[in-house]
């Protein structure tokens, strides 16, 4: 009888130490779980992690629970009041501690390699690479990396390769850009889906209000279906690259590159930024008219003309100030 009632209160003892706190010498600890940890050693880890726990007894309650088979590697954050149940489930779940990096509308592809460089918890495999060797290691060689990547938010687990983040947003762009693609009006002028893109991420860097999008897809539409220069500052901008400093001078308006769209007709080679999905639907489905003016009002808004005269007047109206 004495020996029952000890093994009962062994047994409610152990019980109660499941669902009680372990102590954590700071919060939140972050644990990390290499591929191929056996039981043992993931107790290890709890215990080196900063977790104040006997390793063979977590060790034990793990082979008990019959979920030891179960534990996923990854990177998890503990925090204050986590218990030996919780933990358990925690690792058998595999609820990784996520972080999350996001990609804007209308950054290129500078700001995003930059973007990635900053996450500190990324592991950084692309780093030091050329962009041409990146799009290798993507499996896109040959193909220029600018607007290739969907701007959302991206989540990541601690160590997780930046490789896998652009490999995820490349394939929500390829998507996007084939449903955008598949709903092609006939009145677009674009002739591929690449051009599509590339006619996306100017309208994406001319848009000061949403509304405004379709139209000024309209007019470069319009523009080129007449053989007209699109002559957009953003693609000059985007020519001179990192020497831009803020001030698009006359000079810069005259300095032949391949993006500058003053001097070259048709669209530039290649994207000048990331587009949005409602930047690719507008490439694809411009507003009907025949706008082939637009100057900004000054509060995000633009005013749309279908003639030089018109244009002239809304130039003096809106950017002089001239009534």
């Amino acid at each position: 009888m004495t020996a029952l009632l000890a093994l009962a209160a062994l047994v409610a003892a152990g019980w109660w130490w499941l669902d009680r706190p372990l102590p954590l010498r700071a919060s939140p600890l972050d644990l990390s779980i290499e591929p191929g940890t056996l039981p043992r050693g993931v107790a290890q880890a709890v215990k080196d992690a900063g977790v104040d726990v006997n390793p063979d007894l977590l060790f034990l309650w793990f082979r008990l629970s019959q979920q030891a088979r179960l534990i996923k590697a990854g990177s998890y954050e503990l925090e204050t009041g986590v218990t030996p149940r919780r933990l358990l489930s925690k690792l058998a779940r595999g609820e990784e501690s996520l972080r999350a990096l996001t990609l804007v509308e209308g950054w290129n592809w500078r700001q995003v390699r930059a973007a990635l460089n900053r996450e500190e918890m990324l592991k950084h495999d692309t780093a030091n690479l050329a962009d041409e060797d990146v799009m290798k290691l993507l499996g896109r060689p040959g193909v220029h990396p600018e607007g290739r990547f969907f701007p959302d938010t991206y989540t990541y687990s601690k160590g997780s390769s930046d490789v896998k983040v652009l490999q995820r947003a490349m394939r929500a762009m390829d998507n996007r850009l084939a449903e955008a693609w598949a709903q092609r009006r006939p009145d677009s002028v674009a002739k591929s889906a690449d051009e599509a893109l590339i006619l996306a991420s100017i309208v994406e860097k001319e848009t000061g209000r949403a509304a405004d999008r379709t139209l000024i897809s309209s007019v470069f539409n319009n523009r080129l279906k007449i053989g007209m220069p699109l002559q957009t500052d953003p693609t000059v901008i985007y020519g001179l690259g990192a020497s831009f400093n803020g001030n698009l001078r006359k000079i810069d308006l005259q300095t032949d590159t391949p993006w500058n769209t003053y001097t070259r007709p048709g669209l530039p080679p290649t994207p000048i930024s990331m587009p949005g999905k409602a930047s690719l639907l507008a490439a694809v489905q411009p507003a009907a008219g025949k706008n082939l003016y637009f100057v900004a009002k000054g509060d995000g808004a633009s005013q749309f003309s279908e003639n030089l005269d018109e244009h002239n007047r809304a130039v003096n109206k809106y950017q002089r100030g001239q009534r």
